[in-house]
């Protein structure tokens, strides 16, 4: 995977920086039978009201169905095509299982076309398995990883993400996230050997905000630049700071504030906070 930059002929190529795609290889065009049309929301509910600001425009996009089970075990696939998907930052790897049946996943660092990959107990350590936490080794570097049997991964899921496998006690898995944090986890869920791919994710440079703005993202102003009415840290004569601390348009507290529930029942399988 490469970064490549852009002659800056103008003022928004100065600072641009794009993927080269040097590692893709399926030819553009995702399965026909592994996408689904998808429709852009604007940031509306079922009432057409705005309840998630900043969201709208961008190109248009068909969603990929990706495989987060991996539920074949015991079947070996070969990885047949590396492809873009522009609804995650990650790439995506196609499988062809030897039943005939075709799936995508999260594409892990290292595995290109040919591999054959496998799921289930009893595969082998190596990057693209899936496996029970329970048959993994200590110190592994795992990603998505299940919270719930059966219901697919949740953790690690972005670019360049992973999680180490700290320790085994009592039925759990201790794992630390990417954030610092070390979480309890069921040996019986599942994990995805290996480390999320397209590690350059994290330093390609927009450039301009044109840029952002394909991406499904509309631009907002700052509270202290509104009027009273619109902002509680609007109005004021002069250039204001806003006169206090930070908050949303409904006067959430932006920092400092914790805003987890202390009732929420996964708390008990936090074993160390992030912070």
């Amino acid at each position: 995977m490469g970064i490549k930059s852009y002659k800056p002929v103008t003022p928004g190529l100065r600072h641009r920086t794009g993927y080269t795609f040097e590692e893709l290889t399926g030819g553009g065009k995702p399965r026909k039978s592994l996408r689904r049309s998808l429709r852009s929301s604007g940031g509306r509910n079922n009432y057409g009201h705005v309840s998630a600001r900043h969201i709208g425009g961008g190109h248009r996009r068909t969603y990929r169905i990706i495989d987060f089970r991996r539920d074949k075990p015991s079947i070996p696939a070969t990885v047949t095509a590396i492809e873009y998907d522009p609804n995650r930052s990650c790439r995506i790897a196609l499988l062809k299982y030897r039943d005939g049946e075709w799936r995508y996943i999260l594409a892990p660092l290292g595995v290109k076309v040919g591999d054959v990959l496998m799921s289930g107990v009893g595969a082998e350590i190596k990057p693209g398995n899936c496996l029970p936490l329970a048959e993994i080794p200590l110190g592994t570097m795992v990603h998505n990883v299940e919270l719930i049997r059966g219901k697919g991964g949740q953790l690690a899921r972005s670019a360049g993400a992973a999680v180490q496998l700290m320790a085994k006690a009592d039925d759990y898995a201790h794992l630390r996230l990417p954030s610092g944090e070390v979480r309890m986890v069921r040996l019986a869920c599942q994990a995805t050997v290996g480390q999320v791919g397209n590690l350059e994710h994290e330093n390609v440079s927009l450039g301009k905000a044109g840029r952002r703005r394909w991406m499904n993202y509309r631009p907002y102003s700052r509270g202290v630049a509104k009027n009273p009415h619109d902002h509680p840290m609007g109005g004021g004569e002069g250039k204001s700071s806003g006169g206090r601390h930070p908050c949303s348009p409904t006067g959430v507290l932006a920092k400092g504030k914790k805003t987890r529930n202390r009732r929420k029942l996964s708390s008990k399988f936090i074993l160390k906070r992030r912070k």
